[in-house]
């Protein structure tokens, strides 16, 4: 999972209507999981509003869908 990592920030490259989301929206990875005989290579991300409150979890399972984020901090 290139890049992707547990509670890393991802960004949503496509809409997702049936769960409230639209491209760009960030959100952390929640869970990581390898591919087995019942569920495909992905990840769960959470989505929260500017509250705290969750928006959505999404499960993906196409990584091409998100982007994993790279914040860098600068001093003020």
């Amino acid at each position: 999972m290139d890049g992707i990592k547990y509670l890393g920030l991802v960004a949503l490259l496509q809409d997702k209507p049936e769960a409230g989301l639209r491209r760009g929206d960030v959100g952390t990875v929640v869970e990581l999981f390898e591919q087995s005989e019942h569920h495909p290579e992905g990840c769960i991300v959470e989505f929260v509003d500017e509250t705290g409150k969750v928006r959505a979890l999404l499960d993906v399972t196409d990584l091409s869908e998100i982007i994993p984020l790279h914040l860098k901090h600068r001093a003020a």
